[in-house]
């Protein structure tokens, strides 16, 4: 389950989208313009925006450009009916990793998001996050490092890894977790979890991965 904003002012829009994406198993935070957009960015995280262009008092444009001045990094849409190159290049400086042109079939849009989740880090000014005094994660090579020498992982726990660094300090549900790591038409396991989370440890300290009893894991770095 993903963590949504949405900022549309359409309200039967609005409605709509909220509806399907929550139905298609996701969280979303619904907003109608862009200080309320604003407000919310500040008080909260988000795992993916959805960003209407011309919307009241501030425009998308104007809320995902100040908010990557502000240190968001959260994968961004922008849903627009504008269609011109200028308008494509404008969204893309601002911030934005993908468009979606009204009219839309919800089907798209929620492809557009699960692909956008699925990757690994966005608009990350670091080129590298320290785990641990001799333990480090290469964002732009994707590469774990220990001692200078690089470590590698499983598929699963390498998914594993980035989608707790990618959410530190957060705990994450056993879904979330099945939703990120399983891809469609694979059976999550407990047992097969159990097993990536201990092998992750043996590599970057247990002390990293905290069980949280009956809610899940969190993941904090120990520099």
């Amino acid at each position: 389950m993903a963590k949504i904003l949405l900022l549309e002012d359409d309200t039967n829009l609005n409605d709509t989208v909220v509806e399907f994406l929550e139905e298609s198993g996701h969280s979303v935070v619904a907003v109608y313009d862009g200080y309320e957009a604003q407000d919310k960015l500040y008080e909260s995280r988000y795992d993916i925006l959805l960003l209407d262009v011309n919307t009241p008092r501030i425009n998308g444009f104007e809320v995902l450009k100040k908010a990557r001045e502000e240190g968001v990094v959260a994968p961004a849409i922008f849903i627009t009916s504008l269609d011109s190159v200028d308008d494509l290049e404008k969204g893309f400086s601002s911030g934005c990793d993908d468009y979606i042109r009204k009219p839309f079939s919800l089907k798209e849009l929620l492809i557009r998001v699960d692909t956008l989740l699925k990757r690994s880090f966005f608009h990350e000014e670091r080129d590298s996050i320290d785990i641990s005094n001799n333990i480090k994660y290469d964002i732009k090579n994707n590469e774990l490092i220990i001692d200078g020498y690089v470590v590698s992982l499983g598929k699963k726990e390498s998914m594993l890894l980035k989608l707790f660094m990618k959410n530190e300090g957060e705990v994450l549900s056993h879904e979330r977790i099945y939703d990120n790591l399983w891809e469609f038409g694979e059976e999550p396991s407990d047992t097969a979890l159990r097993t990536y989370i201990k092998n992750l440890r043996k590599i970057i300290g247990k002390e990293s991965i905290v069980s949280i009893k009956k809610q899940g894991y969190k993941f904090s770095t120990q520099k």
